[in-house]
């Protein structure tokens, strides 16, 4: 079966600015309190905040759901970017 046969598709939900569920995620580049970059179907993913933290990773699927205070989510476009296992998170949760 092919990496990440889940994230197929991509969707987020994000409830009052405070709690966020995001799935078609190929790649987690970075991960701080302060700002998280991920990698999805629909292109580069950063959203900025505050007391950022992760509740729920599935590696397997694809799926990342986080908590905090949600300033802002800018999408950009895919170039030149490494696909690995869901990068440091994916490491970090082994």
């Amino acid at each position: 079966m092919g990496e990440n046969q889940y994230a197929k598709n991509h969707k987020l939900s994000l409830d009052n600015r405070k709690k966020a569920a995001i799935y078609g995620i190929n790649n987690v580049d970075s991960f701080d309190t302060d700002e998280v970059v991920l990698v999805t179907e629909a292109g580069i993913l950063t959203i900025k905040g505050k007391d950022l933290h992760v509740i729920r990773l599935d590696v397997d699927k694809g799926e990342l759901e986080m908590a905090g205070t949600v300033d802002s989510m800018v999408y950009s476009e895919n170039h030149n970017v490494k696909k690995t296992a869901l990068g440091i998170l994916g490491r970090l949760f082994k």
